[in-house]
């Protein structure tokens, strides 16, 4: 049997009840899945700061780059890229097993992923994202959730179902784990990656969320990612979001199609050891001049948060930013898209908040950032109710932008939804299988 099968859906109760002999060993699995995703992306975590700060030596990435001197750029990334090549390589005699996302292992394989290829493409991505990549640290834990909760499938048995949601509560737990948000981790779990909020559902991945959490602060601190201020309501923002949530709905969707193209059109044969140092040796060119665009975006974020961008620089970030993003996943290198996309938002939302300011002046300019930042999250992922949740946790706020917030997300997954139905965690899928998607994951009826 092969490491990765197709195997047919079923409708075995998900999760077992609780009169069921097997609902012990479901909920076990559920506890350990949370654990060992703590444990993972405790180590995950560290590993990335660890190796963050050997070559960028400094408070952080953004600072330390700006500082540096130009070699330093230019001999790192290129570092990276010859490590993506020589990863690649090993990955390949590693085992003979084809990569494949969460998503795509969720929808084709029930769950069923390649362990040692996928625990590898973690690893691979924790070094080069720490060495300035422009992608997301959160694919890592998220893989070996995935991983972990697969191998327990295995160990006590599952139905396909059963491991769908067990493998997505892992992913989810993964990410929960990382950033510290165990009900937005939760939430993405299902939303995001199974396409359903039911309560037979939500109950196991809350569960598998908290323990990862709580896991991880034995290792992490307990802190929110960003730090905000609390925002005043106004009729401005109220307005702003009406308006903007088209635009960014339908920028989400541009994003979508070309995260969607890049991972089509990855490098094969010999051209995936090369084409990655190219990549990052121009990321590197690039850096010199806009360190900004290395890393996974958090510490861009952070500043476009507190008001703490050019606008002119805001516009050039908002055009470079995502193309990087691209090239570094379009030349094979391995990582995430979850704060790239909060990041654009961030970019996007302050562009839009700088011209709404002309014609209507008042509102703080980093509210514009944080609202754009939760509306290219819901938009790229479909998941508006995670994202909500999401900023919420990541920024410790909640009632204070909470109407505009909501707004704003709703328009825009709206429009997105409408021009496209693929999220950036569907691109590999094609549109009969995502309508399939959709149709399986409708809850049944009571």
């Amino acid at each position: 049997m092969s490491e990765v099968e197709h195997p047919q859906y079923d409708h075995t109760d998900v999760p077992p009840t609780l009169a069921s002999p097997a609902a012990a060993a479901f909920w076990t699995a559920i506890l350990l899945t949370g654990a060992g995703a703590g444990i993972a992306a405790g180590v995950l975590t560290l590993l990335l700061q660890s190796i963050e700060h050997l070559v960028w030596p400094g408070p952080n990435i953004l600072e330390a780059a700006t500082q540096a001197r130009y070699p330093r750029h230019l001999l790192v990334l290129l570092a990276a890229g010859v490590l993506t090549g020589a990863g690649q390589f090993v990955l390949q005699r590693l085992t003979s097993a084809n990569g494949i996302d969460i998503t795509e292992a969720i929808t084709r394989h029930a769950g069923r992923l390649p362990r040692w290829r996928t625990l590898g493409s973690a690893l691979l991505s924790v070094v080069v994202v720490g060495m300035g990549a422009s992608l997301g640290r959160e694919g890592a834990p998220k893989q070996a959730g995935a991983v972990i909760a697969n191998a327990l499938s295995d160990r006590v048995k599952l139905s396909d179902e059963q491991r769908r949601l067990l493998v997505a509560c892992g992913a989810g737990a993964g990410m929960a784990a990382a950033y510290g948000v165990p009900l937005g981790g939760a939430l993405f779990a299902l939303e995001v990656l199974r396409g359903v909020l039911a309560l037979r559902l939500i109950l196991p991945a809350l569960l598998a969320s908290a323990v990862a959490t709580a896991v991880s602060w034995t290792m992490l601190p307990n802190a929110p990612t960003y730090s905000i201020p609390a925002y005043p309501p106004s009729a401005s923002v109220v307005c702003w979001a009406l308006a903007a949530g088209p635009i960014i709905g339908g920028v989400s969707v541009g994003y979508i199609r070309l995260v969607a193209w890049a991972d089509a059109n990855k490098p094969q044969g010999w051209r995936r050891f090369v084409l990655p140092s190219i990549a990052m040796l121009l990321l590197g060119a690039l850096s010199i001049v806009f360190p900004q665009l290395l890393g996974n975006g958090k510490e861009l974020a952070q500043l476009a948060f507190a008001d703490q961008v050019a606008p002119l620089l805001m516009v050039a970030l908002l055009v470079l930013r995502p193309l990087v993003t691209i090239l570094c996943l379009g030349s094979g290198v391995p990582g995430g898209l979850f704060t790239p996309s909060l990041a654009l938002g961030a970019l996007l939302g302050g562009v839009l908040g700088i011209a709404w300011s002309w014609v209507w002046p008042g509102v703080p300019p980093g509210l514009f950032a944080v609202l754009g930042a939760a509306a290219v999250l819901a938009a790229t992922t479909h998941g508006p109710i995670s994202s909500v949740v999401l900023i919420m946790e990541l920024t410790a706020r909640d009632r204070s932008f909470m109407l505009p917030l909501l707004i704003v997300v709703v328009v825009a997954t709206v429009v997105a939804r409408t021009l496209d139905p693929r999220s950036i965690y569907d691109a590999r899928l094609t549109d009969q299988e995502i309508k399939k998607q959709q149709q399986d994951r409708r809850p049944a009826p009571t």
